[in-house]
């Protein structure tokens, strides 16, 4: 009897884990105390912006020693229902060369993807439409910036597209 018990408890803690275990992703909480499950994340149809104009780029300091000066178009700037803050990023060497890309970053996730690359005004689609970590390096510093300290700061809620905004022009100095 007392070997029934045990393969029956064995069992029925087996499948109570695979139980738990098999459900999906999405199907799954998010938080220990959290009472319904989080939906499945799905995101926003992308349409690409206006291409960016000179005149309207505001500085973007990357607060690194970089030659490389990098630039928002404020134009471009969206905040999407899907939880992703699209912008259109100017990169401009110390030779004068110029990288324009049209790019995302999702705050819930710390990820960012590239939707287009700027060829000659136009804007051509990326060949590579995964998502990536964030990273917080001298490479990539602008975008770490970008999420840290303007569409996503730690600890406090998401700030409006008024809000992220104002903070650039206030850095940079433009108004």
């Amino acid at each position: 009897m007392r070997k029934f018990v045990c393969r029956f408890r064995a069992g029925v803690l087996g499948a109570l884990a695979f139980g738990l275990l098999a459900q999906p992703a999405a199907a799954q909480r998010t938080a220990l105390f959290e009472e319904s499950v989080a939906a499945e994340w799905k995101e926003a149809e992308v349409p690409f912006p206006a291409y960016p104009s000179s005149a309207d780029l505001i500085p973007l300091d990357v607060r690194s020693s970089t030659r490389t000066q990098f630039f928002i178009d404020p134009r471009s700037l969206s905040l999407a229902d899907d939880g992703v803050v699209r912008y259109s990023l100017v990169a401009r060497g110390a030779g004068g060369a110029e990288n324009v890309s049209f790019e995302g970053i999702r705050c819930a996730t710390a990820e960012r993807k590239l939707y287009a690359l700027g060829r000659g005004g136009e804007w051509v689609p990326s060949r590579n439409d995964s998502w990536q970590w964030v990273a917080d390096n001298a490479l990539n510093r602008q975008h770490a910036v970008l999420a840290k300290e303007y569409f996503c700061p730690p600890g406090s809620a998401r700030p409006s597209l008024v809000e992220i905004l104002d903070l650039l022009r206030k850095d940079a100095g433009v108004r």
